[in-house]
């Protein structure tokens, strides 16, 4: 078995370096054929973490190349020790290397959009205020000073589009893709409605808006209870168990010293 690895891994550098076999058109950031290999999720979920400047696929080729001298590192150490099942389980830890990064982003994508959804009913409600008094690209150009971090680039590029001409409902529909929460669709649309509104329906279709705003208010309360509950829960459960294992390892040991002490 080490021999044929040996081999193979001889004849791979062989053909790399007389250029019959070139590393560019597998590792090319572009064209690479690893580049098949990535998930087609992968991108939004990059740019939501990095913003839309990063290069997805830099970031990908860099997977590649961790997962593959991660792979070789541990065939190094286990090469005197090779058999099928090792071979098996090194490929195992590699493709597990390969997808680690892959999952760390998905699991930030899933805290970010669970801060979202807590914060956007309450970004909602400022924006409920201005509108009372302003017209709604004005009050949406006047909320970014005071909306949340997370919110600020995506209200910019929505006033940027609106001020650029766009008079439909696109530039809304961007930002609730941008921001894919619960019922976040919705409230664009009738965000939207409302700049249509003339002045005479405007009070009618605010108040429409507002009751919206307010049911995810409320629903935001209910979720951040819960967490607190869940929080404690947690926090008893463990000092339950502390206190239960400290309690059984104090008699334990009674128990030990009083057999010691009669001679068992």
């Amino acid at each position: 078995m080490i021999e044929v690895l040996l081999i193979v891994i001889i004849l791979i550098f062989g053909l790399v370096y007389s250029g019959t076999v070139s590393t560019k058109q597998f590792l090319d950031e572009d064209n690479g054929l690893f580049l098949g290999l990535k998930e087609s999720d992968y991108d939004f979920y990059c740019h939501a973490k990095y913003g839309d400047d990063i290069n997805v696929n830099k970031l990908f080729m860099m997977r590649i190349r961790n997962a593959f001298y991660g792979t070789l590192a541990i065939l190094a150490l286990c090469v005197s020790n090779l058999s099928f099942v090792v071979i098996v389980v090194i490929l195992v830890v590699g493709y597990f290397i390969f997808k680690l990064p892959y999952m760390s982003l998905k699991t930030y994508y899933k805290k970010y959009m669970d801060q979202v959804d807590l914060l956007l009913p309450y970004f909602l409600k400022n924006l409920e205020i201005l509108a009372q008094n302003y017209t709604i690209p004005v009050a949406l150009a006047r909320s970014i000073e005071s909306a949340p971090d997370v919110f600020k680039s995506g209200l910019r590029e929505l006033v940027a589009k609106i001020d650029a001409g766009d008079s439909s409902i696109n530039p809304y529909m961007d930002f609730a893709k941008q921001y894919p929460v619960s019922d976040s669709m919705r409230m664009m649309r009738l965000l939207y409605r409302l700049s249509l509104g003339a002045q005479e329906n405007k009070y009618k279709q605010l108040l429409l808006f507002s009751k919206s705003v307010s049911a995810l208010q409320n629903k935001a309360r209910g979720v951040k209870y819960k967490q607190r509950l869940d929080v404690m829960e947690k926090k008893t459960m463990t000092m339950l168990l502390v206190t239960g294992g400290s309690t059984m390892v104090v008699l334990l040991i009674a128990m030990i010293s009083m057999m010691g002490s009669m001679g068992l």
